[in-house]
Order: structure tokens, then C-alpha cells, then sequence
């Protein structure tokens, strides 16, 4: 067998907040109950397993690599919702997608500061 990922952690200071924006921003299933975790499932059988955080949330960077069409409708949700955007991880380009490697990206905040990312294609592809 290979090295993969399977699942990674999210830290978030209201689990049921978070879970929720994920799975309603990414187009996903709603977020099953596992342990302690809303488990936030990817198409590759990744899971992003989000956590209550007992203290402080450290902001974490998390890219989704999606489709010309999931981009256009994650791109959506995000303008419907009026959240900020750049075509950067600094976000010093607000209001741009970046055209890398021949796709299309941008970032934007989660409710505990995550910065996330969509993008269409690998980079270095």
C-alpha cells in the first residue's frame, strides 16, 4: 500500500459553525458525527475531522483541489455570502482569483481564521 492521507484535524471553536460552513461552501453531504468529530468528507476519501478546541484556534491552511465547475459554484457561495477573497495566501490581491499553473484559484477565511484554498489545478502541473 501507498502513503496517503486519510483524515487531518480541524480545530474550531464552535464545531457544528464550522462543520456546517464547509460542507455548505464545498457543495458537500452534511457532516456526520464520529467521536468527539463532525467529519467533513472529501470525494477522495479524505476527511477533514472537526474538533472542538478547548483554548485558542491556530489557523491552519487547507486547499481543495475541485473541478472548473465545483470552482464556479464554490465561487459562487462565496460572493452570495459576501466573504472577502484574494488571488494570494497573503491576501494582498482582494477581490482576484489567480490564474496559476494554467487554473484558477483563491483563498478565503474560515470562522476560526482557516485560510482556505481552491484551486483547478496541482501546482507545478
Amino acid at each position: 500500500m501507498s502513503v496517503q492521507l486519510n483524515h487531518t484535524i480541524v480545530e474550531a471553536r464552535d464545531r457544528e459553525l464550522t462543520a456546517r460552513f464547509l460542507v455548505e461552501i464545498l457543495g458537500l453531504p452534511p457532516a456526520p458525527i464520529f467521536g468527539p468529530f463532525r467529519v467533513v468528507n472529501l470525494d477522495n476519501d479524505i476527511s477533514l475531522d472537526v474538533i472542538q478546541a478547548d483554548g485558542p484556534v491556530h489557523p491552519q491552511h487547507y486547499a481543495f483541489l475541485v473541478g472548473e465547475e465545483e470552482f464556479d459554484q464554490i465561487w459562487g457561495r462565496i460572493r452570495e455570502r459576501g466573504l472577502q477573497f484574494w488571488a494570494d495566501p497573503y491576501h494582498r490581491r482582494p477581490g482576484e482569483i489567480n490564474t496559476n499553473d494554467g487554473g484558477r484559484g483563491l483563498y478565503w477565511l474560515g470562522p476560526d481564521d482557516h485560510n482556505l484554498e481552491i484551486i483547478t489545478r496541482p501546482y507545478g502541473g
